[in-house]
């Protein structure tokens, strides 16, 4: 059977999609023949990679469908682990040639590695955690509480959330926690059947603990453990006073001697929320908008994705929690996932989002899928780049708000920058706990040692009598069971925005030019070189983060007298 489309996927046996990657290994290879050798794996990878995206994509939308569940469990758990035995092999076959030209450098030395760490008897265990990751998909897919007389999935909550009325933000925030608290056991023994997993890979594949065989298997060539303990320090040094001085402010204006949880997100310069559009077709158009300000090109690729129903915007029951974009290799766009309530942070979010799918678009150019996917750490740094590119067209025509409300919601995102690197380092500093602490494999212990690591991280905000709910939210952190080390990233990734971001206020065609050429680049360069190209370089030092950390503040701090001037409206 030929496989020329991802549909061809769609009903093929394992042993029919086998024989396509037997057919390639059985051909003879040298330097003469490696190119077009290599293009036909690449069609062949790419195909694939599309119909398991599509089938993930599908079920996500509606994990309530059973058909569509056992779609992608068709792809993730019997055909995906088989898939990379069947890469890792062709893989070796490249290596062996010695072909490495500058351009697929970076990807050779990925093959290299994933030969390393490949091994036989932990494909039936990557099947087992695939079925775990669908487990978890399911479970809080179809978390749904009763609020005010409705029936909501919990991402609706959020516009309650921002309310004026505290009691009702209370209220909001206790619904929103109380799936997470009715299934806490269920998920503590999912997280148990997924840490033995994890910990068995690691001891098949030659490795001290999973931590160790993560950043082999990731392919982190250019940071180590060590370097991400002296970015949980420097944040804890730096952003940490920084969050601490935006909440007593915070307190001051809300007039509370203490900062509850449900008090973050209410807005402290408008008497009512901001909403900044009302569903998801609202919310396309005036993206739109923004992006045919910001850039012709990028406008163009959103505009196609729209037209081609490559968005899924709005919350509904049954949908998958969090939000995502993932690439069609095959036909060189992408789709974005996410569930909108109509809140600011929504804007943010496909901003975000697009990032990633401008990046699919871009890197498309290069003729291999090694060379157009980007590791995560690059990924990232397209997405929050677009976030900081795109907000100061928040308020022109047809987009989102008006001056003074796009003030707003600039500063409010300064200020939530300042959480995220928070965010991040306890969420790292929680995943190294658990894979290199024995007492990670005891439920309870993971629950206290949340509760420790979030009180380096989280200052000024008053959780007594909630330590169940502040247990929770690392629950809900759904890369701690689908994607285990993907969260150091993110904070990565947000300080070289900001110097993107840093770049753009002193000179935004450059800027734009060279966040373009990083894109298009895909995964051709090296980690430091493609930052470099972008206009930034990596961060895990005290004194780098807090040159950039004051120059947020600073920002917030002109933000804050511009809005004051106004008044409250």
């Amino acid at each position: 059977m030929r496989f020329t489309a991802p549909a061809d996927f769609a009903a093929a046996s394992w042993d029919e999609i086998a024989a396509a990657y037997d057919c390639l290994l059985a051909q003879p290879v040298d330097h003469g023949t490696v190119a077009g050798w290599l293009a036909e794996w690449s069609r062949l990878e790419s195909n694939l990679s599309e119909a398991a995206s599509l089938a993930m994509i599908a079920y996500t939308c509606d994990t309530a469908d059973s058909a569509k569940e056992a779609s992608y469990r068709r792809f993730a758990v019997e055909i995906g682990p088989r898939a990379e035995e069947k890469s890792v092999a062709l893989a070796r076959r490249l290596c062996a040639v010695g072909y490495a030209p500058p351009d697929l450098a970076p990807a050779v030395a990925r093959f290299r590695r994933a030969i390393e760490v490949f091994r036989e008897e932990n494909v039936p265990l990557t099947a087992q955690l695939e079925e775990t990751i669908a487990e978890y998909q399911r479970l809080t897919g179809g978390f749904e509480v009763e609020f005010e007389g409705r029936r909501l999935p919990i991402p609706q909550l959020a516009p309650f959330l921002q309310s004026p009325d505290r009691a009702r933000r209370e209220a909001a925030f206790r619904a929103g926690v109380g799936p997470y608290l009715g299934q806490r056991e269920t998920m503590a023994r999912l997280f148990d059947r997924q840490l033995e997993l994890r910990r068995q890979v690691a001891r098949n594949a030659g490795y001290a603990d999973f931590r160790d065989y993560s950043f082999a298997a990731k392919c982190r060539f250019d940071y180590t453990p060590g370097d991400c303990e002296r970015f949980q320090a420097a944040v804890e040094a730096v952003a940490v006073p920084a969050v601490a001085r935006l909440r007593r402010a915070r307190a001051a204006t809300l007039g509370v001697t203490e900062l509850r949880p449900w008090d973050l997100a209410v807005s402290l310069h408008r008497r009512e929320p901001l909403r900044p559009f009302s569903d998801g077709a609202d919310l396309t158009r005036r993206a739109q908008a923004v992006f045919d300000r910001l850039d012709p090109v990028l406008a163009a690729q959103f505009r196609d994705m729209a037209g081609r129903g490559l968005l899924d915007l709005d919350s509904r029951p049954g949908k998958a929690p969090g939000g995502y974009c993932d690439t069609l290799h095959s036909r060189g766009a992408a789709f974005i996932f996410m569930n909108a309530s109509g809140v600011m942070e929504d804007v943010e979010t496909l901003l975000h989002e697009a990032g990633h799918a401008f990046h699919a678009f871009a890197s498309h150019r290069q003729p291999l899928i090694w060379q157009r996917h980007p590791s995560s750490e690059s990924a990232e740094l397209a997405s929050m780049s677009m976030e900081l590119l795109a907000a100061p067209l928040l308020d022109g025509p047809g987009a989102f708000l008006s001056s003074r409300d796009a003030a707003i919601a600039r500063l409010e995102h300064l200020e939530d920058v300042l959480v995220t690197l928070c965010h991040v380092a306890s969420v790292d500093a929680f995943q190294h706990w658990i894979y290199t602490d024995p007492a990670g494999c005891d439920a309870r212990a993971r629950d206290q040692a949340w509760l420790s690591i979030r009180a380096r991280f989280e200052p000024i905000v008053d959780w007594g009598g909630l330590e169940a709910e502040r247990i929770a939210r690392w629950y809900r952190q759904l890369h701690i069971f689908l994607y285990p080390f993907y969260y150091i990233e993110y904070g990565i990734a947000q300080l070289g925005a900001l110097q993107i971001w840093r770049r753009h206020r002193r000179d935004p065609g450059d800027a734009l030019a060279r966040y373009r050429d990083f894109l298009a680049l895909g995964a051709t360069r090296s980690l430091p070189e493609l930052y470099r190209v972008a206009g930034a370089s990596l961060v895990f030092d005290a004194g780098s983060m807090a040159e950039l950390v004051a120059e947020v503040e600073a920002e917030i701090e002109s933000l804050r007298a511009q809005i004051g001037r106004e008044g409250l409206a």
